[in-house]
């Protein structure tokens, strides 16, 4: 049992960073599963997948596996020297169109609900502009001014600050105060990226000429990371997404440095957009 014991505290100092990194809200060496949520969606999405659609394919997997060992051993030519020339069975053909469409049914409906939940901002407290660029994004918020944040990965050749994410981590973070829905427009100025924060539930695509609409709100204070997952061309693997988000004192602060910070930047390019249906 010492033994035992040992290995059991020896792998919890091994999934600690583990959980550590996390709860930061980015991808782990060797992690399993979802990121832990931050958000309203991302709870959503997680027990759609951890209470549902996870437990209904494993029964689903389990049976046709015992149903191919029974059908081995059964009718195998060893027991079955003069095999059966059945052909139909009524009952089981009305079983196997049945069984499935009740199945999809019970999946279909809370799939829709969450499908519906995450497309429109209920009385969003901001809306933020989201632009995606060859190979970057760029930021607006046209609630609070004019400016326009670019957002750049930071290379190993730029001197990446110890205990940043390697080939996550941006110049210039998409900052957020926590606790407000944030309406999120996302728009294409060249081809298709995808805006994609797994901790956050968001993942929408950026297309030309069109403007898509999302939401999120992060519940607690820490930087959560992302990656353009839209194969977009050359630097499609250096198009990271971090969103930080803050308190509302702390925002507002951030918001009177960024204005004066990108007041002098370049207006960005307008970007012609059709909007949502």
């Amino acid at each position: 049992m010492r033994w035992m014991s040992r290995a059991a505290a020896f792998a919890l100092m091994a999934v600690a960073p583990c959980q550590a990194a996390f709860a930061s809200g980015q991808p782990v060496p060797w992690g399993l599963g979802f990121q832990p949520g931050a958000s309203p969606i991302k709870h959503d999405i997680s027990w759609f997948h951890d209470a549902l659609l996870l437990p209904v394919i494993t029964v689903i997997t389990l049976f046709v596996l015992a149903l191919l060992l029974y059908v081995m051993s059964r009718f195998s030519a060893a027991r079955n020297p003069n095999p059966s020339r059945t052909a139909h069975n009524t009952t089981i053909e009305v079983l196997w169109t049945v069984v499935p469409i009740v199945i999809l049914v019970v999946i279909a409906i809370p799939s829709f609900r969450l499908l519906y939940k995450q497309d429109r901002a209920v009385n969003p407290d901001m809306t933020i502009k989201v632009t995606g660029r060859q190979w970057y994004w760029q930021f607006e918020y046209p609630d609070h001014g004019t400016f326009v944040i670019d957002s750049r990965i930071v290379r190993d050749k730029d001197g990446n600050p110890a205990g940043n994410p390697r080939l996550l981590e941006v110049d210039n973070r998409l900052v957020v105060p926590v606790g407000a829905t944030v309406r999120t427009l996302v728009a294409g100025a060249d081809v298709m990226h995808s805006f994609f924060v797994p901790s956050l539930g968001v993942q929408i695509y950026s297309v030309p000429g069109r403007l898509n609409e999302t939401w999120f709100q992060v519940e607690k204070e820490g930087i959560y990371y992302g990656q353009c997952n839209q194969i977009c061309g050359t630097d499609h693997a250096y198009m990271p997404i971090a969103v930080e988000a803050v308190s509302k004192a702390k925002f507002q602060q951030w918001l009177e440095e960024a204005k004066k910070k990108f007041a002098a930047a370049e207006p960005a390019q307008p970007v012609r957009v059709a909007a949502a249906d």
